[in-house]
């Protein structure tokens, strides 16, 4: 039997709810946990930035020559989130949001070691399997980010939206709401990461969540065969970030007091 609109947007609305109420984000004590959060938690602020590529790519006209996109109000609900997540302003100028957390996880004492030496044999050309394991990414991490890059090589349009947007920019907002109303953590210690939090909490609850319910009714046509793809790929997404969240909880659980 075909699973109706209705039970997968019940679904991904429990989901959703879980997920943004995670007991990882009670569970962080103190500094000590929050580098461990943070060294793993890099690595989805890193896959993000595929996703975003993949639909930047697909909604907008990035070759030569150029053609006008066929959805306007998508190309530039995307060219605006790229732009604030490639050059964004912060209180140090002009920054990726990505090198924005890095320099976060500085401010604290975290180790970039590993997200560096990622990205390094990214740019050597590694396929992002192989650095994962070179790099010496956890199980869960490397679980998670190849979900991540497989939906961006191989999903369709309409389910890389569905990932994006109900996986990512519909739920973050509240969970970084949760995290900064549950840690132990005075926020005027960790100004750069507070300043990343409250930022994507801005944006990311702001103008982008209509917009982005407006591209996915444009990019179906409102088909119900896509429109549950949409939400089932909504759905993986959020259940590849509880597991990543399941097995970060029982690292800190673990980790000495």
């Amino acid at each position: 039997m075909t699973t109706t609109i209705e039970s997968l947007q019940l679904t991904l609305k429990e989901k959703h709810n879980l997920l943004t109420n995670h007991a990882v984000f009670s569970a962080i004590r103190n500094q000590d946990d929050l580098r461990l959060f943070m060294e793993w938690h890099v690595f989805a602020v890193w896959d993000f930035m595929s996703l975003v590529k993949r639909l930047q790519m697909d909604l907008t006209t990035t070759s030569i020559p150029w053609y006008p996109p066929a959805n306007p109000n998508a190309a530039r609900l995307i060219n605006e989130i790229v732009l604030g997540e490639e050059s964004d302003i912060t209180p140090k100028g002009a920054m990726t949001h990505f090198d924005l957390y890095l320099s976060a996880m500085k401010e604290i004492g975290a180790s970039t070691r590993q997200i560096n030496q990622f990205l390094n044999m990214i740019r050597k050309g590694d396929a992002v399997a192989t650095a994962l394991k070179r790099a010496e990414a956890l199980a869960p991490i490397q679980r998670f980010v190849s979900a991540t890059i497989s939906t961006c090589q191989d999903g369709l349009t309409h389910q890389v939206v569905g990932s994006f947007f109900y996986g990512r920019e519909n739920v973050i907002p509240e969970m970084f709401q949760a995290l900064l109303k549950s840690w132990s953590i005075a926020p005027e210690t960790v100004p750069e990461l507070n300043f990343y939090l409250e930022r994507h909490i801005e944006v990311d609850s702001g103008d982008h969540g209509p917009a982005a319910q407006r591209m996915i009714e444009e990019i179906t046509g409102n088909d119900p065969a896509q429109m549950r793809e949409v939400l089932e790929a909504g759905i993986q997404a959020i259940d590849e970030r509880h597991r990543l969240w399941d097995s970060l909880l029982a690292a800190l659980q673990h980790a000495p007091s």
